[in-house]
């Protein structure tokens, strides 16, 4: 899958309960979750954010809590994709889970800067810094994850191999 969009700079450590706060896990509505997405530590994020934009972060992104409503409300917010240094794991599966892609390529953070147009390419893990030119290499999503997130997540994948009854 391609994605292309606006990068979203964020530090080291950026846990769940700043994703989407504990107050707001009364409900499990993507679009709900996604009006408060990232709100305690960045208050414009949902007013600045564009489908199709790119979170970049620093080490263990997602730490914290293991709760799905944080890759869900990231996603319902409109970003495409997380490119960090190191994901928190059980993140990195909640991610996956509900079809959220993400990539870990240290090399890339160090260089995209906030507002930077940038396009990744899962199927090869290419990261391109589209405002400088400069380009990455992540590792490329095995064929198996790459169904889960092309489907949507691991549910809307197993209903598309099931059937949509699930049987």
């Amino acid at each position: 899958m391609q994605y292309r969009g606006t990068a979203h700079r964020y530090g080291r450590d950026v846990d769940t309960d700043v994703i989407i706060p504990a107050r707001y896990l009364n409900t499990s509505d993507p679009a709900e979750l996604a009006k408060h997405c990232l709100e305690d530590l960045d208050a414009t994020f949902v007013e600045r954010v564009s489908p199709g934009d790119i979170i970049v972060a620093e080490e263990n992104f997602g730490c914290g809590s293991s709760r799905e409503h944080a890759p869900i409300a990231i996603k319902a917010a409109g970003v495409d994709a997380v490119i960090a240094k190191s994901f928190a794991r059980i993140f990195y599966r909640n991610a996956i889970n509900t079809g959220l892609a993400i990539l870990e390529c240290p090399e890339a953070v160090d260089a995209i800067k906030d507002g930077d147009v940038v396009s990744v390419d899962t199927e090869t893990g290419a990261i391109t810094d589209e405002t400088t030119g400069a380009m990455f290499q992540a590792q490329p999503f095995p064929p198996f994850i790459a169904e889960i997130i092309e489907a949507g997540g691991l549910v809307a994948r197993w209903k598309d191999k099931l059937g949509k009854d699930g049987r």
